[in-house]
């Protein structure tokens, strides 16, 4: 015994028998109040930042475009008129993609809403009567029916346009369509298929040089419906798969085991076919030497038989590990067929994946509407410009002559050519400045809040299943409404906790990302010193991160049991686990993987028919169940893919915080008891026989 202890030192002392301890404590105090308080406030600040964004932010921008008054085209007044149409689509050209972009797409020219773009070439400019004007590529201020200005007068003050062109929306914009050319006898001075193709393509470069997050929430804007139809689809499928562990536990687990060996078995197959073709053909790397075409590389007969060889090696590592494993993995079934047993006596356990479920979309939405407003955050800002410089009296206007619409009177000038007209978003003011810091807030506040739900979800299960675990006589001593119970404690007294131990995941979240984002900057630098230290940081925190995960979980689990604050915990968590590492890397580890293909069965499905949604690849006659038109479509894809990944990870949480609920009272019910009349096992009977252990019957009295 001596020895025994000794060894253990460590690592702590094992757990002492206490006669008074039958579960959760239920007479417990508030644990780390100082991370309680922290918590609050930064969720009141990003309250804040949330009504700030709403106040100043306008999604609109992002949707509907602007004429030169500063009017949505699309929406109000103009939502028959979705389109803007360029007057003069040659003042368009820049010295710089940065001047179209600073001026939010707009150019020194009147720019219109219009029902459709125009489709042919006209040059309106040798209209001689208001008669053959087109009053639907006019500014709505003139009447052509009424006015008294001549053809001359209306195109100095461009409430006509001179010419139109041809044009096809994009991005509600009319553009130069492609492949058109201008006719031979144009009148329009200045005007060639040269100019005008460098002005739309300015136009388009200022476009692609705005920030890249515009066009994304863009994409979020059209297809949230059908994200939020594939997130409730991924939701359906967790607990479809989470019911059928219930009843056939052990025959899913195996058949998706005989699945990925007959999968590796196929590809084997397959290689073989494929090389033993390509070597009849005589198709070998020798025949195309080296090229950048990778596609190639497919057609000769090595690189088949290369596969060929690393499946067989995989295969036979799989069939390997099965031989030597089999009795682990028996056990892991068996420790999943007993969370079932738990499950099924608290059947609420599996509604609350529900209550995770509605938290984490309410993180998401929070967060994505939250980035959207503070994005498109700014008022517009008009200037007075003129449409004629050349004119007198018009060559002393400069951008920082403000103005407004709404009072503007064009007749204080002494130019007769002026107007006011939208310029940019105000990006000037304190609020504008700081437009970034208030993005990183909503990112940390986000991974923070994530985590806090995720953390409440373990700590939840975990008190209702080791509420299971230590009752002695199973279901007779289960405590009623033990989920309930066990939420109420985790909000109640630990609050803090969670937030402490969710606050130190969320740290290394950020660092990992802003290590990316290094990496993502540096890529092209050809220091391999920079590279290197790069790829050290990312892997020690990827690292990190993991190892934090592990801790905090089994943390959770000792706060629901012993209500201790989080660092007692999780000191007590990681002792009891080293005390027993072995049992840990076999037991625990195999079970995790084993119900990691549960998740990446439902991620991948969804992911799957994510792509063949909104790549157009499943052809649907009926458009209102037609995937929208993106600028990128692997935003929804990639979004659905997290989404899923998330509610898969809550749903499966029951069964996999179950586990290693059990698993951790198990350890401390071996270190408490000894089987012993005084000090029997808690564990149920067919947990002690596949562990072979026994409680030994008390004698009887003569």
């Amino acid at each position: 015994m001596g020895k025994k202890e000794n060894s253990s030192e460590p690592y702590g002392e094992p757990s002492k028998y206490d006669p008074a301890f039958n579960g959760p404590i239920r007479n417990r105090s508030c644990t780390d109040i100082i991370c309680c308080v922290l918590f609050l406030v930064f969720i009141a600040g990003y309250m804040i930042v949330g009504i700030l964004a709403w106040l100043y932010g306008d999604p609109r921008q992002v949707i509907y475009p602007r004429n030169s008054t500063g009017s949505y085209c699309g929406f109000g007044p103009n939502q028959d008129k979705p389109f803007v149409l360029y007057f003069d689509i040659m003042k368009c050209i820049t010295t710089t993609p940065m001047a179209a972009a600073l001026n939010g797409l707009q150019c020194p020219t009147t720019q219109i809403c219009v029902a459709q773009c125009p489709t042919a070439y006209k040059e309106w400019i040798t209209c001689t009567s208001r008669t053959c004007l087109d009053q639907n590529f006019c500014v709505p201020s003139i009447n052509l029916n009424t006015t008294t200005l001549t053809p001359s007068e209306i195109f100095q003050k461009e409430y006509c346009p001179m010419y139109t062109i041809p044009s096809t929306p994009f991005l509600n914009r009319c553009f130069l369509s492609v492949n058109f050319t201008l006719p031979k006898d144009v009148n329009i001075p200045g005007l060639s298929n040269k100019t005008v193709q460098n002005a739309t393509g300015d136009i388009l470069n200022g476009f692609n040089f705005q920030d890249i997050g515009v066009r994304i929430f863009q994409d979020f804007a059209k297809s949230w419906y059908w994200i939020l139809i594939g997130l409730v689809i991924a939701m359906i499928v967790s607990l479809l798969f989470l019911l059928l562990l219930r009843f056939i536990a052990g025959i899913l687990i195996w058949i998706l085991i005989i699945g990925v060996i007959g999968v590796t078995g196929y590809g084997i197959w397959h290689c073989y076919w494929e090389y033993d073709n390509y070597n009849k053909k005589g198709a070998t790397i020798n025949n195309i030497g080296f090229t950048t075409n990778f596609s190639a590389y497919v057609q000769v007969k090595e690189t088949w038989l290369a596969i060929f060889i690393i499946l067989i090696i995989v295969e036979v590592i799989i069939l390997l590990v099965l031989i030597f494993l089999r009795t682990r993995i028996l056990i892991a079934i068996a420790l999943i067929k007993e969370a079932s047993r738990a499950v099924g006596y608290i059947m609420s356990s599996l509604l609350y994946p529900l209550v995770t479920f509605v938290l984490l979309l309410v993180c998401v939405a929070y967060w994505g509407i939250t980035a959207l407003y503070l994005a498109t955050s700014g008022e517009p800002l008009y200037t007075v410009m003129t449409t004629n410089s050349s004119a007198p009296n018009c060559n002393n206007f400069s951008s920082t002559q403000f103005c407004s619409p709404l009072n503007f009177n064009a007749s204080n000038y002494s130019c007769q050519y002026v107007q006011c007209a939208f310029y940019k978003y105000n990006n000037e003011g304190l609020y504008q400045r700081n437009i970034f810091n208030l993005q990183l807030y909503n990112v940390v506040g986000f991974l923070w809040c994530m985590n806090f739900v995720i953390a409440l979800g373990q700590c939840t299960l975990a008190g209702a299943f080791a509420s299971y675990y230590w009752a002695f006589d199973k279901p007779r001593d289960i405590p009623s409404f033990p989920v309930t119970a066990a939420f109420m404690r985790s909000l109640r007294y630990h609050t803090g906790s969670l937030a402490f131990g969710a606050l130190i995941l969320t740290i290394v979240q950020v660092i990992r990302i802003l290590l990316e984002y290094l990496d993502h900057k540096l890529k092209d630098a050809q220091n391999p010193c920079t590279k290197f230290l790069l790829c050290c940081l990312k892997c020690c925190f990827w690292c990190l991160e993991k190892f934090i995960k592990f801790l905090n979980r089994n943390a959770y689990i000792m706060i629901a049991i012993y209500g201790k604050n989080f660092c007692v915990s999780a000191m007590n968590a990681f002792k009891l686990l080293m005390r027993n590492i072995v049992r840990v890397v076999v037991l625990d580890k195999v079970t995790d993987l084993l119900l990691f293909f549960g998740k990446l069965l439902v991620v991948g499905g969804v992911g799957v028919l994510a792509f063949f949604f909104f790549s157009g690849r499943i052809s649907i006659p009926d458009p209102q169940f037609q995937s929208p038109v993106l600028n990128y479509y692997w935003i929804p894809i990639l979004t659905l893919v997290v989404g899923s990944y998330m509610i898969a990870q809550g749903f499966f949480s029951v069964y996999n915080m179950c586990v290693d609920t059990l698993f951790l009272c198990f350890l401390e019910d071996l270190e408490r008891n000894d089987g012993s009349a005084e000090k029997p096992y808690f564990m149920s009977k067919s947990l002690m026989k596949i562990l072979n252990k026994k409680n030994k019957k008390p004698k009887e009295e003569k």
